[in-house]
């Protein structure tokens, strides 16, 4: 186990290297060595606080900044729709006149025969409307 007791945000991204060697204990020859390299990193909670200890930085300097220019641009001219739109309000329309026409079968009705709809069609209809 390797700990580092001196954390440190100067410390952070310094690239350390260790040395492991492997030897038997009653012989001082090496059977074998590897060289890890680590580097020392802020946690995520850390990193997040820079972050916005960055942000909040450069939007102080922006604010502060003598050279902030205004962009001169014409605003756009939409209107804003506060309703639903054209799209849904016919559909609406076209549900509700499909469920107000008479169901296959019926006989006594004054619409042509091509408008009764079938059950399924007006299930579909109600679903939409819905």
């Amino acid at each position: 186990v390797i700990r580092h007791r001196d954390v440190r945000a100067s410390y952070y991204g310094v690239i350390d290297k260790f040395r492991l060697q492997v030897s038997e204990q009653s012989q001082r020859k090496a059977l074998g060595k590897k060289e890890i390299i680590a580097t020392l990193l802020p946690s995520a909670k850390e990193q997040q606080q820079q972050k916005e200890e960055e942000e909040k930085r450069i939007k102080e300097h922006l604010a502060e900044s003598v050279f902030f220019e205004q962009t001169l641009c014409q605003p756009e001219n939409r209107t804003a729709s506060s309703g639903p739109s054209l799209l849904t309000v016919f559909l609406g329309i076209v549900c509700v006149a499909a469920l107000m026409l008479p169901t296959l079968g019926e006989m006594e009705s004054l619409v042509p025969l091509y408008l009764h709809l079938s059950v399924n069609q007006k299930l579909v209809a109600a679903y939409v409307l819905g």
